[in-house]
């Protein structure tokens, strides 16, 4: 049967209230698509009466309640069909999606997308990726807040490591837009920023009482990075015990899985919306959160293999450039080869990363040996008498066999 909807076509009985969402799922539909006013849903033609009124209250309705400007994305004609005249509205794919209603916003009540032959809502996150795409969503693109920056510390970090950074070095490290602005890339690594990463710690298990709130950052993000791994340093303890053939230690957190955690969180971060990343300790246990989720082109599993797609690839040749990363994409593995893959959590918008703190394994032997030294000496006392002098002897013996 023919004038049947399909996933380019929408048949319309007559002009009714959600016209606009239809006509917005087709903007954010990759082929576009035609609305017929004056078929119904069985692809029985019905016609128009007043296609002149019709028409103009079409173009009114698109041209008003739908942003950004579908200027050039549609054209309104009149169709005869079986004797009877419908209105045929053509749609473009648009160059701006995601396309929505002026009323409802960017949101997932506002924008829609043609899926098979219907019209359906769009996710948060689809409505987020798509947004990414069009506005190519890399800090290279984005202009910085600020158009006054230096670049002192960075070029010292370069020296420290054999590099120096030439007159040119902006556009070397794709610190400039497009149009020759600083980018957001160049706002993250300047002297002075308006961006900082928070170290929150609580008593306990969950947020009720709150110890400390600090905050890292509004400079160069390598010092910000150097200077948050430094607290954590003091904050993994290690537990130790001596021995007579040496010192044998334990991290409460292993440190190599901490500091990739800690850098990946912060390098691949999507700053694009103004999330930084947030670092959490609990009485037992670090959770490290960064924004943005997986790209949406790497699956879960790929991700725990190892397999990267970069999301700020400027400040990851950076990082690499001054040592904070060794080898691209060998971070995830590093955290794997401490912890299992569940210290992972994937959400819709944000990455976390949580860490259980290991228990001491030298206090079950310290205790041990104080209910040992016990025993010994009960057992002595109960068979031979000592004097209180002898006694002190006895115990300095006991508890160091090398005494002389």
């Amino acid at each position: 049967m023919k004038n049947l909807e399909t996933n380019r076509i929408e048949n319309k009985e007559q002009l009714n209230e959600d016209f606009e969402q239809e006509v917005i799922a087709f903007l954010n539909y990759k082929e576009g698509g035609i609305i017929y006013v004056g078929i119904n849903k069985n692809g029985q033609v019905v016609g128009v009466d007043n296609t002149d009124l019709t028409q103009l209250q079409i173009k009114d309705r698109i041209k008003n309640n739908i942003q950004p400007s579908t200027l050039g994305l549609f054209d309104v004609t009149v169709e005869t069909i079986d004797n009877k005249e419908v209105i045929k509205v053509i749609i473009s794919s648009g160059t701006e999606k995601p396309y929505y209603l002026r009323k409802k916003g960017r949101t997932p009540e506002g924008c829609y997308i043609r899926v098979g032959s219907s019209k359906e809502r769009m996710t948060e996150r689809m409505i987020d990726d798509m947004y990414a795409r069009r506005i190519k969503n890399t800090l290279k693109e984005i202009d910085s807040p600020r158009q006054e920056l230096t670049f002192n510390q960075l070029k010292i970090y370069y020296e420290e490591h054999g590099l120096k950074l030439n007159d040119n070095f902006l556009q070397n490290l794709d610190l400039l837009t497009s149009e020759g602005k600083y980018n957001y890339n160049a706002f993250l690594l300047a002297d002075e920023n308006t961006v900082s990463i928070k170290l929150v710690k609580y008593l306990g298990t969950n947020k009720l009482e709150l110890l400390e709130n600090l905050e890292f950052g509004n400079r160069c993000l390598i010092t910000t990075t150097q200077r948050i791994l430094d607290r954590l340093n003091v904050e993994n303890t290690t537990y130790a015990k001596i021995e007579y053939f040496g010192r044998k230690e334990q991290e409460k957190i292993d440190s190599k899985a901490l500091k990739e955690a800690v850098i990946n969180a912060i390098v691949h971060n999507d700053y694009s919306y103004g999330n930084s990343p947030i670092i959490e300790l609990y009485s037992d246990r670090i959770e490290i959160t960064s924004a943005g989720g997986l790209p949406q082109e790497l699956s879960q599993e790929e991700f725990l293999e190892g397999v990267t797609a970069p999301r700020n690839k400027e400040l990851i040749r950076v990082f690499k450039d001054v040592d904070l990363i060794e080898n691209i994409g060998s971070g995830v593995l590093r955290i794997l080869d401490a912890y299992d893959k569940s210290c992972f959590k994937f959400m819709e918008h944000f990455l976390r990363v949580s860490f259980k703190y290991k228990e001491n394994p030298f206090e079950y032997d310290s205790k041990n040996k104080v209910s040992t030294d016990d025993t010994i000496n009960d057992t002595l006392n109960g068979t031979i008498k000592l004097t209180k002098n002898e006694q002190q002897i006895l115990n300095l013996i006991i508890n160091n066999n090398q005494i002389t």
